[in-house]
């Protein structure tokens, strides 16, 4: 498009103009031309040429003219419009005085709004001033009325506290009274007012007439504390917490009071406490069962002591010295109340010394955790409680000072110690410690105690003159009866208390049992007897240590297990050594265990007077045997296991003794002496139908 331009640009200015314009045109470089015509496609002038064609010279000289035209039309209508212009001017010049006097009265308004602006600042400051100092008054108005009301007391005020009745509205004027007075005592600047000075001795004044009434009102009630028909803890809990601040203002306002109301009830209390314990423990003293004395429970003297009583004697209070039986509920009466002693004494009632001793902790626990929480909220001092017990320790220890030395029941010592484990358990869910010293203390006087007795037992069965107390009886000795049942009821009690020393005293005590049990067995002449002997005792064991709940697990049961087993089977031996010694010599030393050979050829004459002589007593001994055992076993179950033991091992040697007659050269001719395994087994389960 550009080039057909070019070419319509060149044919106006170029090769069609007049010769003058040739020779200036020979001048002029079209260089740049296309940039300006690209420069000029919006100009409507250019564009009218160029879509026209009008030259040059044409198109200026019309230019011309319309412009010479068009001036002669502008000065037409200026001249016309000479009048609007003056018109205009004369109102330019009203308006231009107008604005003149309207800046002018502007700037006086300026002016005035400058003044009335620094008189409204000043107005803000003066009442801002004004606004502070009110605030200051009206704190410093406050602070005085506080200090007024805090310093001044009203007549009502003076006259309850002076003359009236100690009550509720009694304690709540004390508190106001307390306030007034830490107020007065905490800032030294408080103390130099004029006003205090007039007004602090007569408070000082009102403190002391507060101090001296309250003092005598705690006193009194304190009094109430000594009657022995009040229920301490009611009154306590319903009566004294009540003036509870009564005991808060005198530790507040006059400690030497304060410290003198306490004193006096540590003293009042601690010999009600102390009274009411003793003559608690004189009435629970009546009430003891006394189950045996001391030379019946360990065998210090062989000559005087529960040993040397008659058989009937000793079965009938066995129970009761070394059998836990039903002592154990104790442990489960715990919680149960103390003892009312009168009306166990009404029934004629009796009780072991560990129900006394349980009586009497529990008694103690209940009143000390009471007495503890009363204290530690009425005085908020706990340590007044080891004040107020103080005497009821003693009496208590002294008790135990009295009764430890002289008991010899270890039972009865093992009750006593799960009975205080149990309480310092209770004490310390209750999150109250103050006996945790005192059961402590209770602990460390049982334990050894009980120690000093298991030794004792343990030197009594180590130390027993066996010719004293042998009797030419198979069934269980009572001593070891006895002695079974204490371990059964101690090893029971571990259960209870899971204490690892204990477990190892009742292994010296058993060991120290079995010792005796041997040595008893020894005065048996005959190695069966002896067995069976301690086949009886070692049975007789089991079956208690069963009963008083031991499990296979158990060291003791296991241990008495074992001895029952090795002693079974050394009595079943001489059993049917007795009876077929014949048949067993042979076997033993001819026949081989694996029943393949001989250990050496018997004489075929040898094994014929064995085979006959077996056919003919075999029925007749077995039914001997089953007597003998029946009559020997204080267990009919024990009795049928022997018996058992017995015949299988009697099968087990003539199987040996069948088997090898085949290996015999001519053995077969034996054969018609040879009773019939299935015969034997026959009989043998006919014994065992009649146990």
């Amino acid at each position: 498009m550009h080039a057909v331009t070019r070419r319509r640009f060149e044919e106006l200015f170029g090769s069609n103009s007049d010769s003058d314009d040739d020779a200036a045109s020979d001048d002029i470089s079209l260089d740049g031309l296309d940039e300006e015509l690209n420069g000029g496609e919006n100009d409507y002038e250019v564009a009218y040429i160029l879509a026209t064609g009008i030259k040059q010279k044409d198109y200026i000289r019309g230019l011309d003219y319309s412009m010479r035209l068009n001036e002669q039309n502008y000065i037409k209508d200026y001249i016309g419009e000479n009048d609007n212009f003056l018109l205009l001017h004369a109102k330019i010049e009203d308006c231009d005085l107008v604005f003149t006097e309207i800046a002018s009265i502007l700037s006086e308004f300026e002016a005035e709004i400058g003044l009335l602006s620094s008189e409204i600042r000043n107005l803000r400051e003066g009442s801002t001033a004004i606004g502070m100092k009110l605030r200051n008054r009206k704190v410093l108005e406050a602070r005085l009325a506080k200090f007024i009301e805090e310093i001044v007391a009203s007549p009502r005020m003076v006259d309850t506290i002076i003359d009236g009745e100690v009550n509720g509205e009694y304690l709540k004027n004390l508190e106001v009274l307390s306030k007034k007075l830490k107020f007065v005592a905490v800032d030294l600047m408080i103390n130099a007012s004029m006003a205090l000075k007039d007004v602090k001795p007569e408070l000082e004044r009102l403190k002391q007439k507060a101090v001296a009434k309250a003092s005598q009102f705690i006193i009194e009630m304190f009094k109430g504390l000594t009657n022995s028909n009040s229920n301490i803890q009611i009154m306590q809990e319903n009566v004294l917490l009540k003036y509870k601040y009564v005991i808060t203002f005198l530790k507040e306002h006059d400690r030497g009071t304060y410290n003198n109301i306490c004193k006096g009830y540590v003293d009042t209390r601690n010999k009600v406490l102390r009274m009411q314990f003793s003559v608690y423990i004189k009435a629970l003293e009546r009430l003891q069962l006394q189950i045996a004395k001391s030379s019946e429970l360990c065998n210090f003297d062989t000559t005087s002591n529960y040993f040397s009583l008659k058989k009937d004697e000793q079965l009938k209070i066995r129970s009761s010295i070394f059998s836990l039986g039903d002592r154990l509920e104790i442990l489960k009466e715990t919680d149960h109340p103390a003892l009312i002693p009168d009306i166990s004494e009404a029934n004629s009632l009796k009780y072991p010394y560990e129900v006394i001793f349980r009586s009497l902790q529990k008694l103690m626990m209940d009143t000390a955790s009471s007495e503890y929480l009363f204290v530690e909220a009425f005085f908020e001092d706990g340590s007044l409680f080891s004040e107020v017990f103080s005497d009821s320790f003693s009496v208590i220890n002294e008790h135990l000072d009295l009764i430890l030395p002289n008991c010899c029941d270890a039972i009865c010592l093992m009750l006593m110690i799960c009975i205080t484990r149990n309480y310092q358990v209770k004490i310390y869910s209750r999150q109250i410690p103050c006996l945790n010293s005192y059961l402590d203390k209770v602990f460390m006087r049982l334990w050894p105690r009980f120690k000093a007795v298991l030794d004792m037992h343990l030197h009594s069965l180590r130390n027993f003159d066996v010719k004293t107390i042998w009797e030419n009886d198979l069934h269980p000795h009572y001593i070891i009866r006895c002695y079974a049942e204490l371990i059964a009821s101690l090893g029971q009690l571990n259960c209870e208390y899971g204490d690892n020393q204990l477990g190892i005293n009742l292994e010296r005590l058993q060991l120290e049992l079995d010792g005796l049990l041997v040595r008893l067995a020894i005065k048996f002449r005959r190695l069966k007897l002896q067995n069976l002997f301690l086949l009886n005792n070692y049975d007789m064991i089991i079956g208690i240590l069963k009963e008083a709940g031991m499990g296979s697990d158990e060291k003791e049961l296991a241990y008495f297990g074992d001895k029952l087993e090795y002693n079974m089977i050394s009595f079943v031996e001489e059993l049917l050594r007795d009876h077929f010694g014949g048949l067993i010599n042979f076997v033993k030393s001819y026949v081989s265990e694996d029943l393949i050979s001989y250990k050496t050829q018997p004489a075929l004459s040898n094994v014929e007077i064995v085979i006959k002589d077996f056919a003919t007593k075999w029925k007749a001994s077995l039914e001997v045997m089953h007597k003998e055992v029946i009559t020997s076993c204080s267990n009919l179950l024990c009795g049928m296991e022997i018996l058992r033991a017995a015949m299988a091992q009697l099968l087990n040697y003539y199987n040996r003794l069948s088997e090898c007659v085949k290996l015999i050269p001519g053995g077969s001719a034996l054969n018609k002496n040879l009773v019939s395994i299935s015969s034997i087994s026959y009989e043998i389960r006919k014994y065992s139908r009649i146990l």
